[in-house]
C-alpha cells in the first residue's frame, strides 16, 4: 500500500481513538446516528443531480427523486413551513443563497457583530463581502448576552436595511424576533434567521419558533443542534411566489450543482428521527448546558449569563480572561481530553487571543449524558483552568467517557459512536 494511503488511514485511526476517549464539547459538532451514516456510504455519493425532481438534466435520477421528494416533506413537517430547500450543501452556503436571492451588491443589511456573536459568514471577509453587502451591526446588550430591542428599532428604523438577519454562532438566548420583525416591516425589509446552532432545538421545540414570530427565512447547517450530517438547509414561511422563486434559483443554478447527494439522503433520515426523538432530546440538551453552566460558575469560573439562568440553548459562553485566556484553556483542555474551542466575547478584538471559550452540550447529551455528569464535566474543566496538569486530568476524563460510548436519541440506538466503519445492519440486494 502507497506510504501516504497508510499515513492517512492511522490519522483517521488516531482520529477515533482521541474521540472515543475525550469529551466532545465544540458547539457546532454532533454524531451522526448510525442509520444516516449508512445512507452516506450508499451509492448516492457517487451519483449526479441538478435540478428538482422530475426536471433534472441527467438521467437515472428516478429514486434520487423519491428520496428528495420526502426528505423535503421531511423538513417542512419538522419545521412547520410552506417551503424547503434541501439542497444547500453547508450552512454557509444556505447563507449565501439568502444573500443573492435577497440582495444585490451595494445594499445594506443589519446583523449582531462578530464580537457578540455573530458566525463569520456575516462578516465583511465572509459570505456578506462576497455578496459585496454592507452589514451594520444591531445594537448589543452585553449584560443581557442578547440583541437590544430598544435601541435596534431605532437603528432598523434609521438604517432601512433590505435584510434584518437574527442568529449567532454564540447564541444563549433567543432573538428578539417579534419586536423586530415589527420594525423590519415598517421599512419593508425581509426578517432572516440563521439558526445553525439550534436549528435541532427549534425543531424539538425548544428556545424559540422564528416562523412564527415574524421570520420570513430560515437557514441552518444540519449537523449541530439537528445531529445530521454535514450539509445545510434553506426554509421559509411565505406566500410570496416571487420570493420562494428567487430562493429556489439562488441555490441552483446560483450556487449548488450537485447537491450532495449521499448527505441530502442521510439528513431525511435525521430529520425523520427528530420527529420522533428531537423533543426529548433538545430538552435535554438544554438542560444538561443549564447544569453546565451553574456547575462551572459554582466553581469559580465566569460564566456568562449567570443572571439569566446561563443559557437557553445548547452553549455556554465562560470568560477565562484571568486564566490565562482563550487560546491557553482551549489548548490546555484539549490535552486533557476536553474538546471545546476559544471565542470572542463582547469588547474583544483579537479572534487569535480571545478572552472566553465556547462549550456545547449537544454532543455529550447524544451519548448519553445528563445533569449528574454535567457536574462531573464541570469539575474536570475547573481543574484544568486552576492550572492542574492536562495529563493528569486526561486520566480521569477517559474514565468517565468509558461509560458513555454509544448513540442515543436515534433509530438503532445503542451503536457504537466512534467505530471507522459501521458496523449495523447487512443488506441483501
Amino acid at each position: 500500500m502507497d506510504e501516504a494511503v497508510r499515513a492517512i488511514e492511522d490519522a483517521v485511526d488516531a482520529h477515533h481513538r482521541y474521540f472515543a476517549e475525550s469529551l466532545p464539547m465544540i458547539a457546532s459538532e454532533n454524531l451522526i446516528s448510525p442509520l444516516a451514516r449508512e445512507l452516506l456510504l450508499s451509492d448516492f455519493q457517487d451519483r449526479y443531480a441538478e435540478g428538482l425532481p422530475g426536471e433534472r438534466y441527467y438521467q437515472g435520477n428516478q429514486w434520487v427523486d423519491q428520496v428528495e421528494v420526502r426528505v423535503t416533506d421531511l423538513a417542512k413537517r419538522l419545521f412547520a413551513c410552506r417551503h424547503a430547500d434541501v439542497r444547500p450543501i453547508s450552512g454557509t452556503n444556505a447563507n449565501l443563497a439568502v444573500l443573492f436571492a435577497l440582495t444585490k451588491p451595494g445594499d445594506t443589511i443589519t446583523s449582531v457583530g462578530l464580537s457578540d456573536g455573530a458566525h463569520i459568514s456575516t462578516a465583511k471577509f465572509g459570505a456578506v463581502g462576497v455578496r459585496g453587502v454592507e452589514n451594520t451591526p444591531l445594537p448589543w446588550d452585553a449584560k443581557a448576552m442578547n440583541i437590544d430591542v430598544d435601541a435596534a428599532r431605532k437603528h432598523i428604523l434609521a438604517v432601512k436595511p433590505k435584510v434584518v438577519l437574527l442568529g449567532q454562532s454564540v447564541y444563549l438566548f433567543p432573538s428578539p424576533v417579534r419586536p423586530l420583525a415589527e420594525a423590519a416591516a415598517e421599512v419593508g425589509a425581509v426578517v432572516w434567521y440563521d439558526a445553525a446552532h439550534v436549528l435541532g432545538l427549534i425543531a424539538g421545540g425548544q428556545f424559540q419558533d422564528p416562523f412564527r414570530e415574524g421570520a420570513a427565512v430560515m437557514t441552518g447547517s444540519t449537523h449541530k443542534t439537528l445531529p445530521g450530517p454535514q450539509h445545510g438547509i434553506l426554509l421559509a414561511e411565505s406566500d410570496d411566489a416571487k420570493l420562494l422563486r428567487r430562493l429556489q434559483k439562488a441555490v441552483f443554478p446560483g450556487l449548488v450543482s450537485n447537491h450532495h447527494l449521499h448527505a441530502m439522503a442521510a439528513l431525511g433520515v435525521t430529520l425523520a428521527e427528530h420527529l420522533e426523538f428531537g423533543k426529548a432530546y433538545a430538552a435535554q440538551v438544554v438542560r444538561n448546558a443549564q447544569a453546565l453552566g451553574q456547575a462551572l460558575h459554582d466553581r469559580g469560573l465566569k460564566v456568562l449569563g449567570a443572571d439569566l439562568g446561563f443559557t437557553r440553548s445548547h452553549t455556554l459562553a465562560v470568560d477565562v480572561s484571568d486564566r490565562g485566556g482563550g487560546a491557553k484553556v482551549a489548548e490546555d483542555l484539549e490535552r486533557a481530553h476536553i474538546v471545546a474551542n476559544k471565542n470572542l466575547l463582547p469588547s474583544d478584538t483579537s479572534a487569535q487571543h480571545p478572552s472566553g471559550i465556547r462549550l456545547g452540550s449537544q454532543e455529550l447529551t447524544r451519548l448519553g449524558m445528563k445533569e449528574g455528569e454535567m457536574a462531573e464535566v464541570a469539575g474536570l474543566i475547573a481543574r484544568v483552568a486552576g492550572g492542574e496538569p492536562p495529563d493528569r486530568v486526561a486520566a480521569d476524563v477517559r474514565r468517565l467517557r468509558a461509560g458513555f460510548q454509544t448513540i442515543r436519541y436515534c433509530y438503532l440506538e445503542g451503536a457504537p459512536a466512534h467505530s471507522r466503519f459501521y458496523l449495523g445492519r447487512q443488506r441483501a440486494l
